[in-house]
């Protein structure tokens, strides 16, 4: 799509060297799922968010976690009004198109429970009356890796409701060279242009009902996901939600390669970005150093899909 290719443009101008980053959160945002960044402070993964809020006109919010963040700040609160003598409804965060929720494994299981709602329903319960969130509604959660100071894991259940989790990396050493040589004398950000609209970014999500992915190519996205619960080391295999999320962000690659049916190619490239954050492992895989990869690996090692 012409579209895309002007994202992608406009975002790698402030966001140096990470094409494949790029066009993964965009695929996310075109299958209506949420990103999970899991990197070291420093990566730019604010910066990804900034971008893309700007190129595609989307209103962003940020909110920084620390073990005081309350759910409030998330769902928002009602509170009382002296002048109309009604409780009145004070929207949080999450009321915008894009939510940067910074570091949200630094606070609390409640706190970060608060988002389990505005993720799957897009809405928000607050003293029992329930909120429509703007549409499109995404979350771009950042974390940093687990056992860095005054960081807790996620529960399953949240990792779930993540369509992927990508990691950015470190530049090379030309990509470092390029990021000062962009920011030597004005801020990237400022030289973004809006290329695309929250409309737009609809009529794209509801066009992926609309490809096509025949019996051969859908068996082969279930069993890949079936294999992995029967092997050995996984507690958990991929869930119906993961199959799923799996289905949309193949069919988000296929949209992105102006094609209007997926193949599997397209599946292959999106499983382990949406599938190994889902995986639970035995103690035993830990034990013997076995990694949610390997598992993946190996499923696709052996499940083929059907010839063509």
């Amino acid at each position: 799509m012409e579209q895309s290719e002007h994202i992608i443009r406009e975002v790698s101008k402030a966001f140096t060297g990470k094409d494949e980053i790029i066009r993964k959160v965009l695929m996310t945002i075109y299958a209506g799922g949420h990103v999970l960044l899991e990197d070291n402070p420093g990566m730019g993964k604010t910066t990804l968010a900034l971008a893309f809020s700007k190129a595609l006109r989307l209103q962003y919010r940020r909110i920084q976690f620390t073990t005081d963040t309350l759910p409030s700040d998330i769902t928002g609160f009602t509170m009382f009004n002296r002048q109309t003598n009604e409780m009145e409804y004070r929207d949080g965060a999450t009321n915008c198109n894009l939510l940067l929720a910074d570091e949200i494994n630094r606070t609390s299981p409640k706190t970060q429970a608060a988002l389990l709602e505005a993720m799957e329903e897009k809405s928000v319960t607050v003293d029992g009356k329930t909120h429509l969130l703007p549409n499109p509604f995404i979350c771009i959660a950042t974390e940093n890796p687990l056992g860095t100071t005054g960081t807790q894991a996620l529960p399953e259940s949240q990792m779930d409701r993540f369509m992927v989790r990508l990691s950015i990396g470190y530049p090379s050493t030309d990509e470092q060279i390029r990021i000062l040589r962009a920011r030597r004398y004005t801020n990237p950000l400022d030289e973004i242009k809006t290329v695309a609209s929250a409309e737009s970014i609809v009529e794209v999500q509801n066009y992926l009902s609309t490809v096509k992915m025949n019996d051969d190519v859908l068996y082969y996205l279930i069993k890949l996901c079936e294999v992995t619960r029967e092997m050995p080391m996984v507690e958990l295999g991929i869930s119906p939600r993961g199959v799923m999320a799996l289905s949309q962000m193949a069919k988000a690659k296929a949209v992105l390669d102006d094609r209007g049916y997926v193949v599997p190619e397209d599946i292959q490239y999106v499983f382990e970005d949406v599938c190994e954050h889902r995986l639970i492992l035995k103690p035993q895989a830990r034990v013997e150093g076995v990694t949610g990869r390997e598992i993946l690996m190996q499923a696709l090692e052996q499940v083929k899909p059907a010839k063509r």
